[in-house]
This record gives C-alpha cells, sequence and structure tokens, in this order.
C-alpha cells in the first residue's frame, strides 16, 4: 500500500505520524492490518502524534496486540516485527510506569473497539444480536443446573422436562398474572410462561430485561414451557483477591467543569490533600492512581436552556480549565480518564477518546492515560500479582432501567446507583436493552461484560455508592457540581465532592468528603 492510503487512514483517526512511521506503514501490503494497528496504537498511548520513541515506549503492548490478531488473521507476523523495530529485548519495551516496584504505577488498557467506517445497516444489527446471543450461550452453557439446553427448533411436541437459552423478544402479564415470555435463539421462537403461583420465581422475573440472554428450565413442549428455574448470566468471583504493594487507588467524576455550579474550592482541597497539605493523612501519599469517570467537562448544548447554567461557554476553555486543575496534581499519580456524555464525543457507545481538537490540554499533561467507555484497565500488576481489573463505564444506560424495572423503579435508584449496577452485573451486559441507550453494533459486543472485573466503576447518577456484589466491588462516584434545577426536575439526589479510596493491599475502602458546606470555614 501507499503512503496515500496510509494518510487516508490516519485522517479518518485523526492521528498524526511522523514521516519515518509513514514510510513504514506504506510498506505493508494489509491495509485491514494498518488501519486496525494504527487504531490500537492510539487507544494505548491516549496520543494523536505517533513517533518512533512512542511505539518503542509501548512496544511490549503493541507486541503482545499482534500476537493476539495473528491467531486470527493472516499476515507474516516475523516480517510485521521487523519492519516495526520489534526485535529489542523485552526489558527494553517496558514503560517506567510499569515497573514492578512501588515507586511506579502500572497501568494496562485492556480494551479497545475499532469502529468500521461505514453507514450502519439493518444486517450490522442483526450479526451484533446473533453474535451477542452465541457469546451469551457460551457463558449460560457452563452454569451449573441448566442441563443440556437444546435449541428451540428441537423441542419434542410431546410434554417433557427440558432446558433451553434464549433471547427475550417480548414480555408481558396475562390477565391471571402470569408472566409470559416469548424467547428466541438461532432456530426460532417459543412462549416460556412463569406461573403467578410460584411467587419467589415470579418476583425474579421482574429483573427480566428485553433482549437479555437467559436460561429457563422446566417442563412444556414445542409450543410453550412453564418455567421452573431461571438462569441469569450473573458475574462471580471466588474470591477478593489483593494486592502485593500498600497503594490506594482513588475514583471520582462528573466534574462538569465551565458550569457556574462547577465546586472548584472544594476540588482544590482534594488537590491540595493529594499533594501532602492536609495534616494527618498519611494515605495520600499511597494514592498512585485516580480514575476520573466521564463528564470532565459540562459541554455545551446537552439539555435544555444550559447556557443559563455556563460559567464558560468555549467547550476548549473548558477542558484548558480542567487540565489547568489537574497539572497540580503530584506527577506520580496516573490519571485515568474516560469520557462521559457532557464530553463533546458521539454519545453512541463504545465512545471513542476525547477528541483532541478540543482535549487537546489534556493530552499534553504526561500523568494523563485516556481511554474510551466503556474500558477495561488493570493496575498494580507485578510478578507475582495479576493486578487488579477494573471496568469503567459512565453510565448513560442507567436512567432507562431505573424507569423501567419495576424493582429498580420502587427503590427509587437514580439515587442508587449501585442498585443499577447490581442488576447490569446480574444480566452481565451494561445495556441489555436494544433501546436503553445509543450504540455501535458492533460484531463483538462492546457493551458485554465478558471478563469479570474485580472492580465495576460508573458516575452518570451524581451519586456515591460503594458495594459488593458476589466478590466485584461496585463503586458509584459523586459531582463536583451544585446542584442544577435540571437535576431538581427529575428528582436527582446528588452527592458532592465524595472520593473513594480503595488500597489495594488491604482492600479497605474509606470515602473521604471535601465538601464545604454552607456557612462552614474551608480552611
Amino acid at each position: 500500500m501507499g503512503q496515500e492510503e496510509v494518510q487516508k487512514i490516519c485522517l479518518e483517526k485523526n492521528i498524526l505520524l511522523d514521516n519515518s512511521l509513514s514510510q513504514v506503514f506504506s510498506s505493508f501490503e494489509d491495509f485491514a492490518l494498518v488501519n486496525i494497528l494504527l487504531e490500537k496504537i492510539k487507544i494505548l498511548s491516549g496520543k494523536r502524534l505517533i513517533t518512533d520513541n512512542l511505539m518503542r515506549r509501548n512496544g511490549r503492548e503493541i507486541k503482545k496486540f499482534l500476537e493476539e490478531i495473528s491467531l486470527k488473521e493472516e499476515f507474516n507476523k516475523e516480517e510485521v516485527f521487523e519492519k516495526l523495530n520489534f526485535s529489542l529485548e523485552e526489558k527494553n519495551l517496558i514503560k517506567p510506569s510499569e515497573s514492578n516496584s512501588t515507586e511506579g504505577a502500572k497501568v494496562k488498557v485492556l480494551s479497545s473497539f475499532v469502529i468500521p467506517g461505514k453507514k450502519i445497516e439493518v444486517k450490522d444489527f442483526v450479526t451484533h444480536f446473533r453474535n451477542r446471543y452465541n457469546d451469551f450461550k457460551d457463558i449460560m452453557q457452563e452454569k451449573s443446573g441448566l442441563e443440556n439446553p437444546i435449541s428451540i427448533n428441537k423441542i419434542p411436541s410431546e410434554k417433557q422436562k427440558f432446558s433451553i437459552i434464549g433471547m427475550v423478544y417480548s414480555k408481558r402479564v396475562t390477565k391471571n398474572k402470569n408472566v409470559m415470555l416469548e424467547i428466541e435463539d438461532l432456530t426460532g421462537k417459543m412462549k416460556v410462561l412463569i406461573n403467578s403461583n410460584k411467587e419467589e420465581l415470579l418476583k425474579e422475573s421482574e429483573d427480566i430485561a428485553l433482549d437479555s440472554v437467559l436460561g429457563f428450565k422446566g417442563v412444556g413442549n414445542e409450543d410453550i414451557m412453564f418455567v421452573n428455574e431461571i438462569f441469569f448470566p450473573e458475574v462471580s468471583l471466588p474470591k477478593r483477591k489483593k494486592g502485593d504493594f500498600e497503594e490506594c487507588a482513588a475514583f471520582i467524576g462528573d466534574f462538569h467543569y465551565g458550569s457556574k455550579n462547577f465546586l472548584e474550592k472544594d476540588f482544590l482541597k482534594f488537590v491540595d490533600y493529594l499533594n501532602g497539605k492536609f495534616p494527618d493523612s498519611p494515605e495520600s501519599s499511597k494514592i498512585k492512581y485516580l480514575f476520573i469517570i466521564g463528564d470532565l467537562v459540562t459541554g455545551i448544548g446537552n439539555y435544555p436552556n444550559q447556557e443559563g447554567d455556563l460559567l464558560i461557554k468555549n467547550l476548549e476553555e473548558q477542558f484548558e480549565g480542567v487540565a489547568n486543575l489537574l497539572s497540580k496534581i503530584r506527577k506520580d499519580i496516573k490519571i485515568i480518564i474516560s469520557p462521559g456524555n457532557h464530553d463533546c464525543v458521539r454519545l453512541m457507545e463504545p465512545q471513542p477518546l476525547l477528541d483532541e481538537r478540543y482535549a487537546w490540554p489534556l493530552y499534553d499533561l504526561e500523568n494523563v492515560i485516556i481511554t474510551e467507555n466503556p474500558a477495561m484497565i488493570n493496575i498494580g500488576e507485578t510478578k507475582d500479582f495479576e493486578g487488579f481489573d477494573i471496568l469503567t463505564y459512565h453510565g448513560f444506560s442507567f436512567p432507562y432501567y431505573a424507569n423501567n424495572i419495576p424493582k429498580l423503579m420502587l427503590e427509587k435508584t437514580m439515587n442508587q446507583p449501585e442498585k443499577i449496577m447490581k442488576y447490569l452485573l446480574k444480566n452481565r451486559h451494561l445495556a441489555p436493552s436494544h433501546t436503553s441507550t445509543q450504540y455501535f453494533p458492533l460484531e463483538k459486543d462492546a457493551l458485554m461484560i465478558r471478563k469479570i472485573p474485580d472492580i465495576f466503576l460508573s458516575g452518570h447518577t451524581h451519586k456515591s455508592g460503594v458495594v459488593h456484589h458476589n466478590n466485584v466491588l461496585i463503586i458509584s462516584s459523586s459531582s463536583w457540581e451544585g446542584k442544577t434545577d435540571y437535576q431538581e426536575k427529575f428528582g436527582n439526589e446528588p452527592d458532592h465532592c465524595k472520593v473513594i479510596l480503595f488500597n489495594l493491599k488491604s482492600r479497605a475502602v474509606k470515602v473521604l468528603d471535601f465538601e464545604t458546606l454552607e456557612g462552614e470555614n474551608d480552611n
């Protein structure tokens, strides 16, 4: 392929290549390989400008990525490694921040999503849901108790016991208060009935969302199944792992910088805390990771009449302000940032990296790592410890479930987001229902929770919460924006300036409060 084709890829991905690398990639024959490799390098580095030095610093991850895709794609791996100058010793490819000592925090971005540059068609959704079903089927078949599930087209006409795995196509309550589902697999559709006499089962059926993939065990024939058991994909870890070193991660989100209600002096108190200016706070020096889970800026035009709530009405200036605040934090803390619905990237999930045209000041900060939304991040890995996998998701799908799942509606879970997060972990998907969020129908569903995280982190609701669910630590972050009229309209009761601290070695969780209450001396 020629340099014109490489330039076309770079233009589509908003990437700049230095001259030497441009020549290297032009020598490749496989257009698709160059396309996906450049996307991966941008995600790994969080940088728009890709240089030879940047390639070397991220060499180990790039090599690992090439090893993985070589199992599925046909290309000469040795030739690619040689052209990319990856014959270096492994030790020379490790970033300083990936040291196994406590001197530097180690962060790995485990997820990346390549969005094809084409118009979305109906067939894309068909492929997306077929693949989602197959992926969930593999998970469900490992569930104990769901014995020998069969396909819908193989269910006999005579009544007997059987198990089945299906995607929920429709759900309704009959006049006899039974719950009637229509489910489908790749071979057909059928009805399953949950009898109102089975109170526990009926209660469990309230958790069923459209388009979720579930297992059912019961009695029936090809026309209908009478359900005795329901099986959810559900996440579960065998134990709560502990790290090797005494270091901490802090979790925050929803700055909404640029809003008249941004609580800047409270955030500066937090910065002082991080920088060791608070007396009797020995744990502050142990903080090596700071996660910011979206909505760094308040953006422009995100809700009706937002202009009246804006202090800064220029998007680039909003990002400059955020970067200025984050630049005050000591440099040995790795700051991991993912986008939210206010950050002026597309709402369609997975959301891409922050747009460098506006967020360039953040890209200039040496200790900042920018990821997509959602993302899987690994921190704290050492030679003898695999690290903690942290699933970050801003939470744009949360209002749908808070307002459509009866149990979540009764509990007013927009003010208890940890319950929504539990629900999504139970369904093993960040937005199982088709209409719950805008999403790109990738062949591999980007919102499915394939790998079970150690920590599930989210924001969006502006409400803090911490709870364990089957050994997964759930963390919902609060906000640094005072309550707005828009939030009051929907009955939201936000928390302000709460920082959740997690000790990787002891697993101790601490909630720090930096909010200055009315009439309180903030000194």
